[in-house]
């Protein structure tokens, strides 16, 4: 009963942690979510941990579509913060709808382009 417990709160953490697993791909969710798993769960919360991680993992994966539809260039906004996977960017960055993607921003700070979730801000993908 005590492995059901803890394997779903492990489930439960992984899937409530959007900003922790929104950086990771696929492979990188389930590594994290298996270590993040067995190291509250044990072995069975490891697996359940690394399954959970590459389905959140792949549920943010951006298409390649959205990524070629991001104008190259543009005018770069210089920020002092550094611009990291999962954090939100400055208020003062501006963001730019997608072209034919509505549903993602994205911003050109410190010369890098950078998917952007709307609502949030957050970081979802640099682009290099």
């Amino acid at each position: 009963m005590n492995k059901r417990i803890a394997v779903s709160l492990v489930a439960a953490s992984l899937l409530a942690s959007g900003s922790a697993l929104a950086q990771s791909t696929t492979v990188k969710g389930a590594h994290e979510g298996a270590r993040t798993g067995a190291a509250i769960g044990g072995p069975v919360g490891g697996v359940v941990g690394g399954t959970v991680g590459a389905a959140v993992g792949a549920a943010v994966e951006i298409p390649n579509a959205v990524i070629n539809a991001i104008p190259s260039g543009g005018r770069s906004v210089v920020v002092e913060e550094r611009i990291v996977v999962g954090e939100p960017l400055p208020p003062a960055v501006e963001l730019h709808v997608v072209p034919s993607h509505t549903e993602y921003r994205y911003a050109v700070v410190n010369n890098q382009r950078v998917i952007v979730e709307p609502r949030t801000r957050k970081v979802i993908r640099i682009i290099n």
